[in-house]
């Protein structure tokens, strides 16, 4: 019996000692340029602090988006249920980078102003924590590039397809006849 009450109050004390304290999550983002023209590259970046992680999660809110933010790499997906955007994290310094290149996204990217959100869980706008993430703003203008031109019309490639299918049939027939 002697042994049953040192074991637990042995246990009650390193229980009480032992509890580890939560340590607060910090997250930073920055953007450059934070005006920048649709079509560029903007690069974000950061740190996280007082959590070790190997990757930190990414999401866009801005005009006609999704208002729980979508991925970076895909306006037309939601962020949410393991489908966020993500950028290593460097252990030994806690900073992450993600080159964003807004002429290679999927959907469409209007004028205007974005939040980028960062996360240290994947978690979309309307459940994250507040201490767990952090938010930058970049205004897009609209392209400086000029549009490119289609050099074909839309149906003159399966017309063409068309055309060299008619003319192998008709050898075929040729062939045939002989």
């Amino acid at each position: 019996m002697r042994w049953v009450c040192f074991l637990f109050f042995t246990a009650i004390v390193l229980g009480v000692t032992a509890t580890p304290v939560a340590a607060s999550t910090v997250l930073t983002i920055s953007a450059f340029p934070q005006q920048a023209h649709i079509g560029d590259v903007v690069t974000l970046n950061g740190t996280v602090s007082g959590i070790t992680t190997i990757a930190v999660y990414l999401f866009v809110t801005g005009p006609d988006l999704d208002t729980r933010g979508v991925t970076l790499d895909n306006l037309n997906i939601p962020a949410g249920r393991g489908l966020f955007t993500t950028a290593p994290v460097q252990l030994n310094s806690g900073s992450w980078t993600y080159n964003w290149d807004t002429s290679v996204i999927l959907g469409n990217m209007k004028p205007g102003n974005y939040t980028v959100y960062v996360e240290s869980s994947p978690l979309d706008r309307l459940r994250y924590l507040s201490g767990d993430s952090a938010t930058v703003d970049v205004e897009f203008l609209p392209s400086d590039k000029p549009e490119t031109e289609t050099p074909l019309e839309p149906a003159l490639p399966v017309i063409a397809v068309g055309f060299v299918m008619i003319l192998g049939l008709w050898r075929y027939g040729l062939k045939r006849e002989r």
